[in-house]
């Protein structure tokens, strides 16, 4: 014994260490990820959003890091996602998507016109896989994703933004068509510059719900075609 010490081996990083930088890389399993995590979006379902969840806690993701921060109050935040949402699909249904020349009838939708019974199914499709589970894509997921890749400057989040907003719309192009598309796309892009802004999902899931259960409203009470003519007759 000379007195000297031995050095100090790091240890092995672990096999769930690893899987967790796959994860948040953009290799093989990362690319997997997203692809799974969008086409199960783009199919319609609330899962894609529970993907996400998943993959930010596998890949020890902080949530913060998707949007999921705590607002400083519940109340003021789902007040504001209401009033906003509500009020954001009356400018779009008599204002913005008559100047682009669309349908007044969502024909995707109208069987829902005074059909009850239709109605406990789309009203929980339009909370979860839409006010949850395409805010946590959409938004959340894709921004820190796109932001690994682009940034976060002024030019990378405009672009990240545009690139959300389309991927928005082309959920929507298949059930929808163009018009569908059209009014996603502006959505998306208003939704998109908001979370650009303040980085934060739950009062754009209450907003997002909010706009698809007054868009529900409209349809049900056969009102579409009197909203689309309120302001161009």
């Amino acid at each position: 014994m000379n007195g000297a010490t031995a050095p100090v081996r790091s240890p092995s990083r672990p096999a769930d260490d690893r899987f967790a930088q796959a994860l948040r890389g953009f290799g093989p399993i990362g690319i997997l990820a997203i692809l799974v995590i969008l086409a199960a979006t783009l199919a319609g379902s609330a899962f894609g959003g529970v993907l996400v969840l998943v993959w930010a806690s596998r890949s020890r993701t902080p949530w913060r890091e998707i949007g999921y921060l705590r607002p400083k109050s519940w109340i003021g935040c789902l007040a504001a996602g209401i009033v906003f949402g509500v009020a954001f699909k009356f400018l779009m249904k008599a204002i913005v998507m008559p100047l682009f020349g669309a349908d007044p009838i969502n024909h995707a939708y109208h069987y829902l016109a005074g059909n009850p019974a239709a109605l406990p199914g789309i009203l929980f499709a339009f909370i979860t896989s839409a006010g949850f589970g395409e805010e946590t894509v959409f938004r959340g997921y894709m921004f820190e994703r796109l932001g690994k890749l682009f940034g976060s400057g002024v030019i990378a989040k405009t672009s990240t933004v545009l690139l959300t907003a389309g991927l928005f719309a082309l959920a929507h192009y298949s059930v929808q068509g163009p018009a569908g598309s059209e009014q996603a796309m502006i959505t998306g892009t208003v939704f998109g510059a908001i979370f650009a802004v303040t980085g934060r999902l739950w009062m754009l899931m209450c907003a997002h719900s909010a706009f698809d259960l007054a868009a529900l409203a409209i349809i049900y009470w056969d009102l579409e075609s009197a909203v689309a003519h309120l302001v161009f007759k």
